[in-house]
């Protein structure tokens, strides 16, 4: 009887680790602890839930995680595939509707012959060829046992969730909708404050009353999520530098740029609900609802979701792991997702990919993968495994990764021959080791 691989964690990775090796005819133990027992974060019991944003990031190849999507378009991503099926509108950013999103990877893994999907909690890490993918939120009891197989402590930090308000509660009297500089149409919702407000709103924000933080929990957060009030406390002004910038919009009822401006991004396929872009908090629930509803246009906002925070685990992955995602003196065992150190949705399911494709090699005897160093994918394994960092902390795909070209570029045109270089060696790659390439997308780098 052929071995069976176990992939733990039917989040993003896991889904598409085990989608990878269905592809390539491995069978599948798909262990999803949800809903025989719950996390801090997750409401429902579908594989791949989307916990915070809806937003897979920027779609263009002027970005890093732009790129990374069509890399993984090329090699056959399920979660892609689901992806590009569900959007809902977002400008130059791929958003999906989050109830269809994780319905659409559902169904497709559920209907994989072989794919058996085990609900119920693993509390030990098995001892056949196993990928850990088991998230930011892994359970105490396999956290635990993870410590006990890598003989290391893990690190970990705190991921804060937007809150989601009702299309029909914002006051469109007050908020319009426009991209910032007009790209990608009217997709977002601008709601505007003039300097006395913006001041007032801040310093609500910093007086309200926070969730506490435990005795045991050091708070260290990922800056991509960090919470408004931790922004708020830097200075006065961080919250208009960020999350609220002004930058390329002009409110049509005065012509002129607001002080500050929160967008608000459509959350659902429907344009039913929006969320508050960059709004993760810790403020309590009342709190939230009080202070949110000074901002002008969400005066009367129903709240659909307020925001949370939440425990993140990743191990030190310089010291554990080799870029082919493989535990280091136990090769059979590999990690992937957020759990590497690897931040944002698609990373997540990059790292899964990955873990998959290496899983069906090894199982058929043969040598596991690294993509190239120039690709999005082999320039974020390479930061995550690269050994001999003092300090380790997760990061998100960005072309600051990447080798330098051969020949000097800036702005723009480096971005776009970066990503020419990488999906030229990623096709020439993929041909090498023969691993089977899907038709481009319809972008271009040009």
């Amino acid at each position: 009887m052929a071995e069976r691989v176990t992939v733990i964690g039917g989040g993003l990775a896991g889904c598409e680790a085990a989608w990878q090796l269905a592809r390539h005819g491995v069978d599948v133990d798909l262990h999803e602890m949800r809903p025989v027992r719950g996390t801090e974060a997750h409401t429902g019991d579908q594989l791949a839930e989307l916990v915070c944003s809806n937003s897979f990031r920027n779609a263009t190849l002027e970005t890093a995680v732009g790129l990374l999507k069509e890399e993984m378009r090329r090699l056959g991503s399920l979660v892609m595939r689901i992806a590009d099926a569900t959007r809902v509108p977002a400008g130059a950013c791929l958003a999906v509707d989050r109830i269809d999103f994780a319905a659409g990877v559902t169904h497709a893994v559920e209907a994989l012959p072989q794919v058996r999907v085990v609900r119920g909690e693993v509390t030990e890490i098995p001892a056949g060829l196993t990928i850990l993918a088991s998230g930011p939120l892994t359970s105490p009891a396999l956290s635990q046992a993870l410590q006990n197989a890598l003989g290391t402590r893990h690190l970990y930090f705190y991921d804060a969730i937007a809150p989601i308000v009702t299309t029909e509660s914002i006051d469109m009297g007050v908020a319009w909708k426009a991209s910032r500089y007009d790209k990608g149409g009217e997709d977002y919702v601008n709601c505007p404050l003039d300097r006395a407000q913006y001041h007032a709103f801040v310093e609500a924000v910093v007086a309200a009353e926070k969730v506490p933080t435990r005795d045991f929990e050091r708070c260290i957060y990922f800056e991509g999520c960090m919470p408004i009030e931790e922004m708020a406390r830097r200075g006065r002004d961080t919250l208009a530098f960020g999350p609220m910038r002004p930058v390329g919009l002009v409110d049509p009822r005065t012509g002129s740029r607001p002080h500050a401006c929160l967008q608000l991004r459509q959350d659902d396929a429907e344009g039913r609900l929006f969320n508050m872009v960059g709004f993760q908090t810790k403020m309590t629930y009342p709190e939230q609802r009080r202070v949110f509803r000074m901002i002008p246009g969400l005066g009367n906002a129903e709240f659909v979701r307020l925001g949370s925070l939440h425990r993140n685990t990743f191990v030190d992955s310089p010291s554990l792991l080799l870029p082919s995602l493989q535990v280091i003196g136990r090769k059979r065992l590999l990690l992937a997702g957020q759990i590497v150190g690897v931040e944002g949705y698609v990373e997540s399911a990059a790292t899964g990919l990955l873990a998959g494709l290496n899983a069906a090699r090894l199982l058929a005897g043969e040598a596991p993968l690294v993509p190239p160093r120039t690709t999005a994918l082999g320039s974020l394994l390479a930061y995550v495994t690269q050994r001999g960092k003092k300090t380790f902390q997760p990061m998100n795909a960005n072309y600051g990764l990447f080798p330098p070209l051969p020949r000097p570029l800036r702005g723009r045109d480096k971005k776009l021959a970066m990503a020419e270089r990488a999906l030229g060696d990623l096709e020439r790659w993929a041909t090498g080791v023969q691993v089977a390439m899907e038709t481009p997308s319809r972008q271009s780098v040009a």
